[in-house]
C-alpha cells in the first residue's frame, strides 16, 4: 500500500471560484458520475447552495496518474476562518485562486499568511481569465508583492502560475496556449507540490482536524494520519484536553478507517502514513485530538485558532407570539443546540448567563448562518445587536479593527465614503480599477462595521461588492453613534390593516403589508426622524352612512422593505431584540409597553 500522495489545499477570497474549480478537477479525473456532476457538488449544505459560500471545508480525493490527491475545499470567507486555520494543518502544499479582474482581495491575504507561516508551496491560479476587462499579468504583479509582504521564503516566491476559467473547464500554462481541459493544473500539482511526508515504520499518529457526524456511526473524525499505520481494532492512546485546558489520556480502539475518494468514502482495513482519512466509533474523540500508537504516547500540538471578536445573546423568545412557529423553544434546548455547535466549530465561544447565552464568533456573518441553521431546524430564540469584544492590554482599552475593500460605481463613492468617516474609518486608498468603477479601501473598529452592510447596499443600489478582513486590536477610537432613524412601533395587538397603514407610510418606511399580525412594542418599520414613534396600526376606518367627495380615494400602499436575517440583525440597537422563528423574523423593543420604555430612559 505505497501509494504515493499529495495534499493539497484550495484557498481564495469568498466567489473567486474554489468550488466550482474542485468540480472540474472532479469530472476530469472521472470521480464524478452522470448524477452526481450538478454545480458546486461540494457545496451540500443548503444554506451554501443558496448564498453561493462556502461555509464547511470539505475533502476529496482524485487519482491522477499514479497519485491520490487529497484536495480540500475551503471557506473563503474570513468569519469561517477557524476552518480555514485548522485545514491547512493537513496539507502540504495549496493553490491560491485569484479572481484575474479584482485581484488580490483582503480573505486572499489572510488564507495566504496562514498558509505561508505553515511553510506550505503554494500554485497561483489567476481564474476567471473568460471575463471582459481582465488583466491577469497586473494580478500576478500584485499577488508576488503580497507574497513579498507576507513575508514568503525564496522558495515560496519562486511560485508556478497556471491561467484558468473553472466555469468554463479549462487551465493553461500561457496565456497563448490552447484552451482545452483542466490538465495543465494538475500536471502542475504533480510537478510543483511535494509528496505528502511519510513515516511508514513508526508508531500511528493520527489528529483530528474536522468532524462529521452519522446516525449508524456516530461521531467521525477526520484528519491526517502524519505517522506509521492505522489498523481495524488497533489498541490507541487518545490523547486530548478537559474543559480547564488539561492534558487528559486514554485507551480507545479504531473501529472503523476510511478512504476518501472522489465524493465517496469507503471502509478499509488499514490506513497509512501522510493520507487524509476519517475514523469511526471514538466518542469522546474531538477536533485537535491525537491517537497514537507510541510508548509512551506524545501528543501533536494541539490546533490553535484566533479567538473570536463579536458577540450576541441568545435568549428564550418571550413576545406574545412565542411558541406559534417553533418546535423547539426552551432555554434547554437552546443550551443542548449550542453545546452541539460548539463540537464542531471551534472559533464559537458560548458563555452560559443563566437565563442567557453569550455566543461570540469570528464576525456577523458566522453568527447569522447558526441562527439560520437552528431556526431551519425548528427553534425560536431572541437575540440581541451585535456587540464586539473588547480587551485590556498593558491597561489600556482596545478594541478590534477591520480593512474593508468596496468596489462600486464611482457616482455612489461620496456617500459611501461620508458614512465611513462618520464610523470613525480611515481611508487607505481610492483607485479606479474600470471604466467608472472605484476600488475604495479603509481601516475602521468593527463597531462600525455592524449595521454599515445594508447601508452600503443601498447606498449603491445593489450595485457594490464589499468584503472585509481582521487586521489587530488597537486602541479604543470613541463613541460610534448609532442608527440615524428611529423606529416606528406598534401600540396595539391586532392584524395590520391598509387604512392605517396608508396614513402610518407617510412618516417613513413599513417592513409590514396589511394583515400582519403585531404586538404592542413589534417595530414595523423605520421612521423618517432620529426619534421612534409610536402608532396604532389597526386602526380601522370609521364607517357612515355620508359619502364625501376625496374622502374614498383607493388605498395606495408602497411595498415594504423585507429584511433578511443579516439586515436585521444590522439594524438592531441596544434597546431592541430580533425575534427569530421558522417562518418569521420580528424586530421588537426589550421593554414592549411604551410607558415602561419612557420610564427606563
Amino acid at each position: 500500500m505505497s501509494a504515493k500522495i499529495k495534499n493539497i489545499a484550495i484557498i481564495a477570497h469568498v466567489d473567486h471560484g474554489k468550488t466550482t474549480m474542485v468540480d472540474e478537477i472532479l469530472k476530469f479525473t472521472t470521480s464524478l458520475d452522470a448524477k452526481e456532476s450538478s454545480e458546486r457538488v461540494m457545496d451540500s449544505n443548503d444554506l451554501e447552495r443558496e448564498r453561493g459560500i462556502t461555509i464547511l471545508a470539505k475533502n476529496t480525493a482524485v487519482q491522477y496518474k499514479d497519485y491520490k490527491i487529497n484536495i480540500v475545499d475551503t471557506p473563503g470567507h474570513s468569519d469561517f476562518g477557524g476552518e480555514v486555520e485548522r485545514v491547512l494543518k493537513m496539507v502540504d502544499s495549496c493553490l491560491l485562486l485569484v479572481d484575474a479582474m479584482e485581484g488580490p482581495m483582503p480573505q486572499t491575504r489572510f488564507v495566504l499568511k496562514k498558509a505561508l507561516e505553515l511553510g506550505h508551496k503554494i500554485i497561483l491560479v489567476i481564474n476567471k481569465i473568460d471575463k471582459p476587462n481582465c488583466d491577469p499579468d497586473k494580478v500576478v504583479d500584485e499577488t508576488f508583492e503580497l507574497f513579498m509582504e507576507l513575508g514568503a521564503t525564496n522558495e515560496q516566491i519562486e511560485f508556478p502560475v497556471v491561467y484558468a476559467s473553472a466555469k468554463n473547464g479549462f487551465a493553461i500554462k500561457k496565456l497563448t496556449d490552447e484552451r482545452k481541459d483542466i490538465e495543465p493544473l494538475l500536471e502542475t500539482v504533480l510537478d510543483y507540490c511535494q509528496d505528502s511526508a511519510r513515516d511508514e515504520d513508526g508508531p500511528f499518529k493520527f489528529q483530528v482536524t474536522n468532524l462529521d457526524y452519522n446516525e449508524y456511526l456516530g461521531r467521525i473524525c477526520i484528519g491526517r494520519v502524519f505517522g506509521g499505520k492505522g489498523q481495524v481494532n488497533q489498541e490507541v492512546y487518545l490523547l486530548g484536553e478537559n474543559e480547564k485546558g488539561e492534558p487528559t489520556q486514554s485507551k480507545q480502539r479504531i473501529t472503523k478507517l476510511f478512504s476518501f475518494m472522489g465524493l465517496k468514502r469507503t471502509e478499509v482495513a488499514e490506513v497509512i502514513s501522510g493520507d487524509i482519512v476519517a475514523i469511526a466509533g471514538i466518542a469522546e474523540m474531538t477536533i485537535g485530538d491525537t491517537l497514537t500508537s507510541a510508548e509512551p504516547p506524545v501528543a501533536l500540538p494541539r490546533i490553535v485558532i484566533e479567538p473570536p471578536t463579536v458577540s450576541m445573546q441568545f435568549m428564550v423568545n418571550d413576545s406574545p407570539f412565542a411558541g406559534k412557529e417553533g418546535k423547539w423553544v426552551t432555554s434547554r434546548n437552546i443550551r443542548e443546540r449550542l453545546e452541539k455547535e460548539l463540537k464542531t466549530n471551534l472559533s464559537l465561544r458560548v458563555d452560559d448567563l443563566g437565563d442567557k447565552f453569550k455566543v461570540s464568533g469570528r464576525g456577523e456573518l458566522q453568527l447569522a448562518i447558526l441562527i439560520e441553521n437552528m431556526r431551519r431546524e425548528g427553534f425560536e430564540l431572541g437575540v440581541s445587536k451585535p456587540e464586539v469584544i473588547m480587551r485590556e492590554i498593558d491597561g489600556q482599552k482596545m478594541e478590534p479593527y477591520e480593512e474593508i475593500v468596496m468596489d462600486m460605481p464611482e457616482s455612489y463613492s461620496g456617500g459611501v465614503i461620508q458614512e465611513l468617516n462618520r464610523r470613525r474609518g480611515i481611508m487607505t486608498l481610492m483607485e479606479t480599477i474600470a471604466d467608472g468603477v472605484v476600488r475604495v479601501k479603509f481601516e475602521m473598529p468593527t463597531r462600525g462595521i455592524i449595521g454599515f452592510r445594508s447601508f452600503f447596499l443601498t447606498e449603491t443600489r445593489g450595485e457594490g461588492s464589499l468584503s472585509s478582513i481582521f487586521l489587530e486590536y488597537r486602541p479604543f477610537s470613541g463613541t460610534i453613534s448609532g442608527r440615524t432613524r428611529g423606529a416606528i412601533i406598534s401600540m396595539e395587538t391586532g392584524k395590520a390593516n391598509a387604512y392605517a397603514l396608508d396614513t402610518i407610510q407617510e412618516r417613513g418606511d413599513l417592513f409590514i403589508e396589511p394583515q400582519t399580525e403585531v404586538y404592542v412594542g413589534m417595530i414595523i418599520g423605520i421612521h423618517a426622524k432620529e426619534t421612534d414613534l409610536d402608532v396604532n396600526p389597526i386602526k380601522e376606518k370609521k364607517l357612515s352612512n355620508v359619502r364625501a367627495s376625496g374622502s374614498d380615494d383607493a388605498i395606495r400602499l408602497t411595498p415594504p422593505r423585507k429584511l433578511t436575517l443579516e439586515q436585521a440583525m444590522d439594524f438592531l440597537e441596544d434597546d431592541e431584540i430580533l425575534e427569530v422563528a421558522p417562518s418569521s423574523l420580528r424586530l421588537r423593543k426589550k421593554y414592549l409597553n411604551p410607558s415602561d420604555r419612557k420610564r427606563r430612559g
